[in-house]
């Protein structure tokens, strides 16, 4: 049981949040905070920090529950604006994935597709208030002896619709290049020939996981800002990793841990979830979500003061190595080096391009604090937190 010269609880940050004393900081803001007075300092000064992400997270999606017809209807099959969403649930719900393509796309079958419209674009045109078609078919039974339903469909309409959102904000990710002679398409982009360019996907210093890195304020309960309305960790996200290289600071060197996120959509905003069409690649869905950082003691102080200097990651080539399943790093780069445009690899500057925006990111963060500052948004204590091992730090 490690001891702490701060000590705080979420009941007592609440209190404060309640009675407008609260102090709530960006996580941008509170890098020179801890720079400046040290962790312990920081810690009795500072009792939140907020974070940010907006990017393309490919394994989300919506619970829908569209409503008994008249007859009722059994639904077997499902589309909503030709996009199959999936039936095997319940009479009338169904899951409809971000990365679902319309029916009558072609794909790649003219490469590289466009995939111009899928399930994550039904989700924002519902966000926005636009009516959308549904079209059910069904086998009929003696209860629900429907056998197909044809109707426009609005979000408000809908009894219920929640995102859930079975992977989200992965904890560090890959920069990618192409080192073969051919440009390529993936879900991390276009990439040009002989590392033309070098995609990365993170929002660095502001990211949520990489503020908490070892989870211990992010669990199930947690309550953050998703899609522009409030949700919640529901879980810890499929491909989630505990047993990563790590820095001194705790941060993951390589993908680490993701989140399970739910929320409902009907408080939502098309400003924060948007389809996303990748050429070559598939359809997808971009997502803003925050999450406050409960500065609890010394130790998260420490943590929420990471800058992208000191946060890294690995080069990776998305032409051979990854298709072909080989571990394997070309180099290792921080994020205050991506963010500055370029990188070095093998002697050469390589321009950097970002999945996701900063700006966004930002914005999130300014947002949850302003909430949080007025006292519309208190934490979420989770029930237990997620799973997570302290091992194999590597220094830089």
């Amino acid at each position: 049981m490690k001891s702490y010269k701060v000590s705080k609880t979420y009941q007592q940050i609440n209190a404060k949040i309640r009675s407008g004393e609260v102090v709530v900081v960006t996580a941008e803001e509170m890098i020179d905070i801890v720079r400046d007075k040290g962790p312990v300092a920081a810690a009795l000064q500072v009792d939140v920090v907020t974070t940010g992400t907006f990017a393309p997270m490919c394994s989300s999606g919506a619970f829908i529950n569209f409503g008994h017809s008249v007859p009722g209807i059994k639904a077997s099959r499902v589309w909503i604006n030709d996009v199959p969403a999936y039936a095997g649930l319940a009479a009338v719900d169904c899951y409809l994935g971000a990365t679902e393509p319309a029916e009558d796309d072609p794909l790649n079958k003219i490469h590289p597709g466009q995939f111009n419209y899928g399930g994550g674009h039904v989700i924002e045109d519902l966000l926005a208030g636009r009516k959308v078609s549904l079209r059910a078919v069904g086998y009929g039974t003696t209860c629900y002896p429907n056998r197909r339903v044809e109707k426009q469909i609005a979000l408000a309409d809908l009894p219920n619709a929640v995102l859930c959102n079975p992977r989200n904000g992965y904890q560090n990710y890959n920069c990618a290049v192409n080192l073969t002679r051919k440009t390529i398409y993936t879900y991390m982009g276009t990439l040009k020939p002989m590392a033309a360019n070098a995609n990365y996907c993170s929002a660095g210093q502001l990211s949520p996981l990489l503020n908490d890195p070892y989870f211990r304020s992010i669990g199930l309960g947690t309550r953050i800002f998703l899609g522009g309305g409030v949700g919640y960790v529901t879980w810890h996200g499929t491909q989630h990793k505990c047993e990563v290289e790590r820095t001194s600071e705790g941060v993951p060197i390589r993908p680490g841990g993701t989140l399970w996120l739910m929320g409902d959509m009907k408080t939502m905003s098309p400003e924060w979830i948007r389809g996303v069409s990748i050429q070559g690649y598939g359809c997808s869905m971009a997502v803003g979500f925050g999450i406050p950082i409960p500065v609890l003691n010394e130790e998260m102080a420490f943590y929420t003061g990471v800058s992208d200097d000191r946060i890294f990651t690995q080069i990776i080539d998305y032409g051979q190595d990854y298709p072909s399943g080989i571990n394997r790093s070309l180099g290792t780069v921080s994020y205050a080096q991506l963010k500055s445009g370029t990188i070095v690899l093998n002697g050469e500057s390589v321009q950097t391009v970002p999945l996701s925006s900063v700006v966004k990111a930002r914005e999130i963060a300014g947002i949850l604090k302003d909430w949080i500052a007025k006292g519309k948004f208190f934490l979420g204590e989770p029930q237990f937190t997620l799973p997570s091992v302290e091992s194999s730090v590597v220094a830089y």
